[in-house]
């Protein structure tokens, strides 16, 4: 392998600005050739308009002939397990079937009737982020047990074991971290056993409506490990960094605090911006795809990164302003098209209530240390800070 390759790291990142790496190869091409931090080589777009096509490209996906040998972003078994050698038509059928499963529990309507529920847990959490005194850990008190207990409510975890489900998805995010292994296998045996005991007893929640549509208490886990997974740490990373930038920007917050509508554009404004690169989704190609200059060969690592794109020139002017009148605002913070996250009407619930919140009942929430000190978690699949120390 060539050693003059770039290389993607999962160490600790700037905050809320682009990484000179990433801005360099972003100048350079829209996709460009890169050593992965498992060592391997993949191509990372760097831009909007061709992320925006390789995610509609169906010649790209999950399936690879050789899945013990193919290139790896990271290693990590959680990852690992998402690789299959099924052909690539019974691959994008597979995907479709589990859209199809998990979209009608997290439709629009849904969400809306989700919502007291969505408030009652924020009011909650934050009367309980209050009572630590000063400073908080606005992370560790607020975004990551808002954003599990809504996940658990959602799904239907028991309160009484969601300590221990917090237990198990601790031990699983680790790159090059041998007990992920052991770590992974107990964590899908609890949920499966969970959906076991919805098959016998349904409630009303996202696991029992699966379980009573006939779908197998294996896969029912499955589906519910995904949802934590992907949920759970992209929802908290964000409400951490929205937090940060409604707080060092007060006439926005003034704004966005006083009317609706302009929350809604706030919080898209926080999706488009909170993270410049490293929300990256991997994938394969089975046939040859030409883009731009480019030629991905079948079975090349394709590193599809949702947030370097938002960053874009040429989709968003002035891309590292904060601008929450931003319109048109077509971020792809969510992906999209078959790899639009089926979660997005809930995170923008989450998100727009809790700045509500927040900053209502505490107005002259800040930063207990400068911008430039805060640390950001490295060596990890999620990626946020290591801690986030708030005054009011």
């Amino acid at each position: 392998m060539s050693c003059e390759l770039p290389e993607l790291t999962t160490e600790a990142s700037t905050v809320l600005r682009m990484s000179p790496l990433l801005r360099a190869l972003q100048e350079r091409s829209p996709l460009c050739r890169v050593k992965t931090p498992a060592g391997d080589q993949a191509w990372l777009v760097t831009r909007y308009a061709e992320l925006k096509a390789l995610l509609l490209d169906e010649r790209l996906g999950r399936s690879h002939p050789d899945p013990a040998n193919a290139p790896r972003y990271v290693k990590n078994p959680f990852l690992d397990i998402l690789i299959t050698d099924a052909d690539p038509e019974t691959a994008h059928k597979v995907h479709a079937e589990t859209r199809g499963l998990l979209t009608p529990n997290l439709s629009a309507k849904r969400i809306r009737d989700l919502e007291p529920k969505v408030e009652a847990i924020a009011e909650e959490v934050l009367k309980g982020f209050i009572a630590q005194g000063q400073p908080a850990d606005l992370h560790e008190q607020l975004s990551r047990p808002f954003s599990r207990t809504v996940l658990c409510e959602l799904l239907g975890v028991p309160p009484e074991e969601r300590a221990h489900l917090e237990e198990l998805l601790s031990g699983l995010a680790g790159v090059d971290d041998p007990r992920a292994v052991d770590g992974q296998r107990v964590f899908y045996a609890y949920l499966e056993e969970l959906a076991a005991r919805k098959q016998a007893d349904p409630r009303d929640d996202v696991m029992s409506r699966l379980c009573e549509a006939g779908v197998p208490a294996e896969r029912v886990g499955a589906l519910a490990a995904m949802l934590l997974f992907a949920g759970l740490d992209a929802v908290a990373s964000h409400i951490d960094l929205g937090v940060v930038l409604l707080a060092t920007n007060p006439e926005a917050r003034r704004a966005a605090l006083g009317d609706p509508r302009v929350m809604i554009g706030a919080v898209e404004e926080v999706l488009r911006s909170a993270k410049a690169g490293g929300s990256v989704l991997p994938r394969y190609a089975h046939a040859e795809v030409e883009i731009g200059e480019a030629t991905i060969k079948p079975g090349e690592l394709v590193l599809l990164d949702f947030t370097l794109p938002n960053f874009d020139e040429r989709a968003f002017d002035d891309p590292e302003l904060f601008d929450i009148g931003r319109s048109p605002n077509a971020h792809l913070t969510f992906g999209h098209g078959i790899w639009h996250c089926v979660g997005a009407p809930l995170a923008r619930l989450e998100l727009r209530t809790m700045y509500q919140l927040l900053f209502t009942r505490l107005p002259e929430l800040r930063l207990d240390l400068p911008l430039e000190e805060l640390q950001v978690l490295g060596g990890r699949l999620g990626d946020g800070f290591s801690e986030l120390p708030m005054r009011w």
